[in-house]
């Protein structure tokens, strides 16, 4: 009985001494790794043009925009917009049209510049003239010497040019005025002015102006264009004048 006791005892005594030993050699359990860091938000990007970029005051441009991991979007001028989309605007002045995206990984920003070309202003119509004024532009008066009915070489010129208005307007009549200075008698002058007059109506005859369409008239010195008594005076009664025959 002592025996089987002793036995009993030594085999729970080995037992033990095997469990701690083993107690002793076992390996601990490794640490457990941390969660992951989670991947920051990425930053946003954006694109804005603008067609056509050069316009007319008044014309109308086209904003075509678009972003990436934006939140909010926004355009001076417009406000918040989608973060992606088109508007039609109708600038008044050049401008630069500054859009900017923000996302949780920042911002981004774009800009489309439009340039406004101001209206053409078309130049106003030149003032119509009467048929009176036109003539007075485009016929001129011819001048003589002293006591002379012959027509002056500058004269010469005034008249081919007279001759190529009347020519090119066929339905104007008109009348040759011969004045003189006033030196002289009334007689003698009325006859001057008249062969002055009959002058000028041969060279514009001669130059191709219908006869039946210019009258003759002598004023001689009674019409004076100046009252001075002076040779610069003299010389400006001294003349033959045209206007239109009404």
């Amino acid at each position: 009985m002592k025996r089987r006791n002793y036995l009993f005892t030594s085999a729970l005594l080995l037992i033990a001494l095997t469990a701690v030993t083993g107690c002793k050699h076992k390996k601990p359990l490794p640490p457990t790794p941390p969660p992951p860091a989670a991947a920051p938000a990425p930053a946003p990007t954006a694109q804005l043009t603008a067609t056509p970029t050069v316009i007319s005051s008044g014309d109308q441009v086209q904003l075509s925009w678009r972003t990436m991991d934006a939140t909010s979007v926004s355009i001076d001028g417009i406000g918040d917009v989608p973060t992606s989309g088109v508007k039609t605007v109708t600038p008044t002045t050049s401008t630069t049209y500054h859009l900017v995206a923000r996302g949780e990984g920042g911002t981004a920003e774009a800009s489309a510049r439009v340039t406004v070309n101001p209206p053409v202003v078309a130049a106003a119509p030149a003032p119509q003239m009467s048929e009176e004024e036109e003539f007075k532009a485009n016929v001129h008066d011819i001048f003589f010497d002293y006591d002379k009915f012959d027509i002056r070489t500058d004269a010469q010129s005034v008249l081919a040019q007279d001759a190529n208005y009347l020519v090119s307007h066929p339905n104007i009549k008109i009348v040759i005025g011969g004045y003189c200075d006033e030196r002289g008698s009334n007689e003698y002058n009325l006859v001057l002015g008249q062969n002055r007059a009959q002058s000028a109506k041969t060279a514009l005859v001669a130059a191709g102006v219908a006869a039946d369409r210019i009258r003759v008239i002598s004023y001689g010195k009674e019409k004076p264009f100046c009252t001075e008594s002076t040779e610069q005076c003299w010389q400006l009664n001294r003349r033959d004048g045209f206007e239109i025959d009404r």
